[in-house]
């Protein structure tokens, strides 16, 4: 166990991962500044958190600083913060806590899937379609600051846009099962 923590926290000091602690930073502001009134300030700080999500990934392989630190805290933070912001939004009477409920199960039975997954040393890699859902969420709750003005339209296209990305978050939960029971039944090499 000792190794395991001493790997994770190996090297953490990479542009990936400050990018990383940056987001997981930004949380709190966000909650702050959303509780506070200030909508358009925290719909700032998440379209910050949001743009250093698309960088993080793609400069650890650019720059070649994947580490264990950025596999485990890169999507924590990204759940953290897409759950924290519906969370806010469905206190503010924008999300109906139903999308929230079933968003933050299927976050849980993931987080749990990882842990026994890592258990068995066993890593199932995020599919295109969890991928997709992500950057889905991000733009349902970009437009979610805009729900009265959509609303005033006679649209609802964040509630829309919510329910299609509570779908297809669930359709890659589902693939990504299937991918670590055929990691578990396969021989390992």
């Amino acid at each position: 166990m000792k190794e395991k923590i001493r790997r994770l926290f190996f090297n953490v000091w990479t542009i990936p991962n400050i990018l990383t602690m940056i987001r997981l930073i930004l949380i709190p502001v966000f909650v702050i500044l959303f509780v506070n009134g200030q909508e358009k300030a925290s719909l700032a700080v998440f379209a910050v958190a949001s743009i250093t999500d698309m960088f993080d990934g793609m400069l650890a392989r650019r720059l070649n600083q994947i580490t264990d630190f950025g596999k485990l805290f890169d999507p924590l933070a990204d759940k953290l913060m897409v759950l924290t912001a519906m969370i806010c939004q469905g206190c503010a009477g924008v999300f109906p806590w139903t999308a929230i409920i079933i968003v933050g199960v299927k976050e849980l039975l993931m987080v749990i899937g990882g842990l026994f997954m890592l258990s068995r040393n066993v890593v199932v890699y995020s599919n295109y379609i969890g991928k997709a859902a992500q950057v889905c969420f991000i733009a349902a709750l970009i437009l979610s600051f805009f729900h009265g003005e959509l609303a005033a339209w006679g649209t609802r296209l964040d509630l829309i846009l919510l329910w299609i990305t509570v779908g297809l978050a669930l359709v890659a939960m589902v693939v990504y099962a299937v991918e670590a029971l055929r990691s578990i039944r396969s021989p390992q090499a």
